[in-house]
């Protein structure tokens, strides 16, 4: 009988849908999706991801969150062990328009939402200063990991 590796990773499957409800230009592809939906899991995971108008947007912000205006991503966790599963909206007129009024490029503030969003999937949550704090430094390390700058930088570049 063959002796397991020991030291070999556990399968990392990702199973990722991604849906274009609202379509534009400049949306990011599902292979920089995935990229950076992979920076953030930590194993398997079930994740859907869909693009939706600010109609949309703002219809399920008031249902799930009962806060009556478009808000750039929603998280709906499901299950966190052993399968990561969950969804992610971006409400992509709030987030061009975020990207522009941030002088940050659209790429690299939709990397930054779908992070945000996926760390909100596993349990993570900025309610207080120091949740704040500890999930921006995760932000912050992981956007790096993928080259991408500071999305907390003042200046937006």
């Amino acid at each position: 009988m063959p002796i397991p590796n020991q030291d070999a990773k556990p399968v990392r499957r990702l199973d990722l849908s991604v849906r274009y409800t609202f379509k534009a230009d400049k949306q990011p592809t599902r292979a920089q999706i995935r990229q950076w939906v992979r920076a953030v899991e930590p194993g398997a995971a079930q994740v859907a991801i869909c693009f939706v108008d600010t109609a949309e947007g703002r219809e399920l912000n008031a249902n799930y969150r009962h806060k009556d205006y478009a808000t750039n991503v929603l998280s709906f966790p499901y299950e966190t062990e052993p399968v990561l599963m969950g969804d992610l909206v971006l409400c992509w007129p709030v987030v061009e328009r975020e990207a522009l009024d941030q002088g940050k490029s659209l790429e690299t503030h939709t990397a930054h939402l779908i992070i945000h969003g996926m760390l909100h999937l596993q349990g993570w949550d900025h309610e207080t200063d120091e949740e704040a704090e500890q999930m921006e430094a995760e932000e912050r390390e992981i956007m790096a990991a993928l080259g991408l700058p500071d999305p907390y930088a003042l200046d937006g570049h």
